[in-house]
């Protein structure tokens, strides 16, 4: 191999390891001089001497001037060489890539000038180092020094244009070093890295959008970066990409659609704003490419409906009702129990408007695929009576009518039937907060008979009786003859229940034969309030039938007993009283006669001794005897007065034991409980004496 020595004066070498910085350049010039005469002659071997000397004598010397000797002479041979240089190319570029990491500053910036010098003689042969180039270029850019950063974004520009107009770049071999780079944190990186993004997605030859899926996160997650430039800069390169699908016939939308639904969960506002507006134009531009990836943008959009930004929720119910009008079939990979589980688990957000859009899908989802629905029914049915307890009325109503869509077939609607009376039992404050409400709307979405039958039929054999008297009071809105032998039963266990039963079926003379029976120990402050409430609900439209029928006083004379009956029940300061009197005292008096007046006052509505015969309806045209052979009243009213027995035995029981305990722990304070009076609230206490205040 031929001596370099020989070739390079000493002199030269010399001063190429000088300190000073004009003796290494003027060294640098008559080291281009000798390579440019060697490349004239042809004589390589000797270019390749020199080359090696400048390598392993100064680029790796210990000595920093040494090391920009070096440095500087290899981009001088580089340059004598001129066309000739791409030969020498692997032994040149190497050990100036190695000065990149080097620990003196000054050195790093000779060698980003080296680069740059070597990389303007041979533009595109230049391409084979590009990803070691690449990597040193994105240190660089986050280099302490800032003289080397700016070297660095010199050599950055040239390096773009050389690759811009490259046909020999490889975009497949620079993704996945892109890839690797795009969770750096470094603001300087993402700098750098976004502007190559952008500059090869300008270049027509080379298909950003088709490896977009491979640093889409990365570019989603400088959204939420501290610089304002950037996330412009990332913002203004992820709107290119939306703008080059809107016109592409072919984008990979499932890979990207995975990583927009976990940043539509970002913490940060305008990370989430940017996703839902991705996800808004790939619902739409997407068509069954999406149809396996429902469930997730599902799983996306739901949140998004109770955001606190106003343009989020926005794009959110329009990408909600774009989803919704897709009408994809099980057979097409639409996953019916995989949109189910997400609906079913966004009914436990904390937020009103996620949990109604999530009903609204489990009610369209039963609408267009019932029966594959009901098949995952056991995974959905618990959490949709839990619904019930929501404290949402528009939740509840909604839940009620999935239940009652579920339950048109009979086996459904048995098990809802069973599911709600052992919930209730269980939760006795959601059958005092919701019992009516819940009842009442599935009467108007289903049977209303049917309901009350199915009811009435599992509270007839309840064995808590509490319970049941709860039940039943929350019940008390069952209207016609048609329901009362179905419900006497069980709504036999709250005397308040019965009698407002007698009421709306036009059974006034058994009202007036229960109230006649009721003892000092049933008339409690419970069945106060429920009386009060009672008399209210007699002056609404419900009861303007009764209140018309007052008219004809000697044609109903059962009502008006059964209703002074009510009346000597009241405390006389109650505002129920003040309601009930007044209404008493507007009867006429000019109907009356005395034979009826004398069977009404006989105190038996059972037996009539020649009086003219009036039906329970107090409608003396109407057949008595066919009313008494369909309903055996006597019967009805002895069992009454045994289930109304029990009760008082379990008061008696439950009063034994507070005593007990007020014994054993000494006796304490009690607030007396209030019934609502027309003036102020008069205490009544727990053992109130019948008849009035």
């Amino acid at each position: 191999m031929a001596d370099a020595h020989s070739v390079v004066p000493a002199s030269v070498l010399r001063n190429l390891s000088d300190k000073l910085y004009e003796k290494r350049k003027n060294a640098a010039l008559e080291v281009e001089g000798i390579v440019k005469q060697l490349a004239a002659l042809g004589d390589h071997e000797k270019i390749s001497a020199v080359i090696s000397l400048l390598t392993t004598e100064y680029t790796y010397s210990p000595q920093a001037n040494h090391r920009k000797g070096g440095l500087i002479g290899l981009a001088a041979a580089t340059v004598g060489l001129t066309s000739e240089a791409s030969q020498h190319l692997e032994q040149i570029v190497p050990p100036v890539l190695n000065s990149f990491s080097d620990q003196d500053s000054r050195v790093r910036y000779y060698a980003c000038e080296a680069l740059y010098n070597i990389a303007k003689v041979v533009r595109g042969d230049f391409i084979m180092f590009f990803n070691q180039i690449f990597d040193a270029l994105c240190k660089l850019s986050a280099d302490s020094a800032a003289n080397v950063q700016s070297a660095a974004h010199l050599l950055d520009r040239l390096v773009k244009d050389i690759v811009t107009e490259s046909d020999q770049f490889s975009i497949e071999e620079f993704i996945p070093l892109l890839r690797e780079r795009m969770n750096v944190l470094n603001p300087y990186v993402r700098q750098f890295l976004v502007g190559w993004i952008t500059v090869l997605d300008s270049v027509p030859d080379i298909d950003m959008l088709g490896f977009l899926p491979d640093f889409l996160d990365g570019l989603f997650n400088m959204l939420s970066d501290s610089s304002h430039e950037i996330r412009q800069q990332a913002d203004s390169a992820l709107s290119e990409f939306l703008q080059e699908i809107k016109n592409s016939p072919s984008v990979d939308y499932g890979r990207m659609a995975e990583i927009l639904v976990q940043r539509a969960a970002s913490p940060d506002e305008f990370t989430r704003l940017t996703a839902m507006t991705w996800i808004n134009e790939f619902v739409k531009l997407g068509g069954d490419q999406l149809v396996p990836y429902y469930a997730d943008i599902l799983g996306a959009i739901l949140p998004c409906m109770s955001d606190k930004e106003e343009k989020i929720r926005g794009f959110a119910r329009e990408t909600n009702e774009e989803l919704r009008s897709v009408k994809g079939e099980p057979e097409e990979a639409f996953n019916v129990g995989a949109i189910l589980s997400i609906a079913r688990r966004q009914l436990d957000s904390e937020w009103e408007a996620t949990r109604i859009e999530a009903l609204h899908w489990i009610s369209t989802l039963l609408d267009r695929h019932r029966s594959e629905v009901l098949c995952f029914l056991n995974d959905i049915f618990d959490t949709l009576l839990k619904a019930l307890a929501d404290s949402s009325d528009e939740v509840v109503l909604l839940v009620l009518d999935i239940h009652a869509c579920i339950a048109q077939d009979p086996q459904h609607f048995s098990q809802l039937v069973v599911f709600l009376v052992q919930n209730f039992r269980i939760d006795h404050s959601l059958l005092e907060r919701r019992g009516a409400l819940i009842i009442r709307r599935l009467c108007d979405l289903l049977d209303a008979e049917r309901v009350y039958r199915e009811l009435s039929s599992i509270l007839e054999g309840e064995a808590d009786l509490e319970f049941a008297c709860i039940m039943v009071q929350s019940l008390a809105n069952a209207a016609g003859k048609d329901l009362f032998v179905a419900l006497y039963a069980s709504w036999s266990h709250s005397p308040m229940a019965i009698i407002s039963l007698c009421l709306l079926a036009q059974m006034y003379p058994h009202a007036s034969a229960v109230i006649q029976s009721l003892v000092e120990e049933d008339i409690n402050v419970k069945f106060l309030v429920q009386l009060d409430k009672l008399i209210r609900l007699l002056e609404t439209p419900i009861f303007a039938y009764l209140r018309l029928q007052l008219l004809e006083p000697g044609r109903y004379v059962w009502l008006l007993k059964a209703l002074y009956g009510l009346l000597m029940l009241l405390p006389q300061q109650s505002a129920a009283f003040k309601i009930l009197q007044t209404r008493l005292k507007t009867v006429p008096s000019y109907s009356f006669n005395g034979d009826q007046l004398k069977h009404a006052l006989s105190g038996n509505p059972y037996f009539h001794h020649g009086a003219p015969q009036i039906s329970e309806g107090g409608n003396k045209n109407l057949n008595n005897g066919n009313v008494q052979n369909d309903i055996n009243f006597t019967s009805w009213l002895e069992q009454f007065e045994q289930i109304q027995r029990q009760h008082r035995l379990l008061a008696k029981s439950q009063a034994q034991s507070r005593n007990n305990s007020l014994l054993k722990d000494g006796p304490k304070a009690e607030e007396p409980l209030q019934l609502p009076t027309s003036n102020t609230n008069r205490a009544v206490s727990r053992s109130s004496k019948r008849g009035p205040g």
